[in-house]
C-alpha cells in the first residue's frame, strides 16, 4: 500500500507541476456551471439531472487528457524503464497511476460542490438522487481512467493515446443507446446494453445504486487494470 500511495501522490503532484491541471479544472468547472445554469432558473425544476446528463460527455475529453501522459510520457522520456527496475510490483505501479488519475478527477468533481448548494438554496432538492449521481459519476470516471491508462501503455505518443481513448470510450458509452440497439439484431441488443458504460450510469443517476451496476463497473475497471498489468509485465520481461 505504501508503494501504491507513493506512486499515486507522484502522479497527482505531476499534474499540478504544470499549468495543464489548472487549465483542465477551469474548463471543466466553467463549462459545467455554464451548461447547467444557463437555463436552470428558467426551467423551474430543482434537480441536477441536466448536470449529470452532460458530465459524461465532458469526461470523454477530460479523462483522455488526464490519462494520455500516464505511460506515453514515461516511455517517451525513458523513465518507464527506470520505474520498472525499481523493487515495486507491477500491480502497485498500475494501481498507483490509476489512483493518481482518480484523485485528480475526484478533486474536479469535489470542486462542483457549489452547484448542489445553489440547487438546495433554490428549492427542496432530492439529495438522495444527487448523491447517487455523484457516485455513478465517480464509477464512470474510474472506468474511463482504467481504459485510458491501458491505452496510454501502448504508445509513446500522447496525442495518439488521447485520440484513441476518446474513440474507444465514446464507443463504450453509446453502444447501449437506443439509436444503436434499434439497428442491430435483437439478440445482440442486450449484450450492447450490458457492456455500455452509459446505460449503467443512467441507471445509477436515477437515484438507485443497484449492485449489478456497481459490480459491472468494478469488473470493467478490474479487467482493464489487469490488462495494464500484463502490458507492464511484458515490457519488463522484454
Amino acid at each position: 500500500m505504501n508503494h501504491i500511495w507513493t506512486i499515486a501522490r507522484k502522479e497527482l503532484r505531476s499534474y499540478f507541476n504544470s499549468p495543464l491541471a489548472y487549465i483542465f479544472l477551469d474548463i471543466f468547472l466553467v463549462m459545467g456551471a455554464w451548461l447547467f445554469f444557463q437555463n436552470y432558473f428558467l426551467e423551474g425544476q430543482v434537480t441536477m439531472q441536466r448536470f449529470f446528463g452532460f458530465v459524461p460527455w465532458i469526461f470523454l475529453f477530460l479523462v483522455p487528457a488526464i490519462t494520455m501522459r500516464v505511460w506515453a510520457e514515461e516511455k517517451k522520456l525513458g523513465t518507464a524503464e527506470i520505474l520498472l527496475t525499481m523493487p515495486v510490483s507491477d500491480l502497485a505501479v498500475v494501481l498507483g497511476k490509476f489512483f493518481g488519475c482518480f484523485l485528480f478527477l475526484a478533486l474536479a468533481l469535489l470542486m462542483t460542490f457549489m452547484i448542489p448548494v445553489i440547487v438546495a438554496w433554490s428549492g427542496p432538492a432530492d439529495f438522495g438522487v444527487i448523491f447517487a449521481s455523484y457516485i455513478g459519476t465517480l464509477f464512470l470516471g474510474a472506468s474511463y481512467i482504467a481504459l485510458g491508462v491501458w491505452i496510454s501503455a501502448h504508445t509513446d505518443n500522447q496525442i495518439i493515446a488521447f485520440i484513441l481513448s476518446i474513440v474507444v470510450l465514446f464507443v463504450f458509452f453509446i453502444i447501449g443507446q437506443p439509436f444503436v440497439t434499434l439497428h442491430v439484431p435483437g439478440f445482440v441488443a442486450p449484450v450492447f446494453q450490458f457492456v455500455s458504460l452509459g446505460e449503467h450510469f443512467n441507471s445509477i443517476a436515477r437515484g438507485v445504486i443497484d449492485s449489478r451496476d456497481v459490480l459491472f463497473y468494478l469488473s470493467f475497471i478490474g479487467f482493464f487494470l489487469f490488462l495494464n498489468v500484463q502490458q507492464v509485465l511484458n515490457r519488463r520481461f522484454k
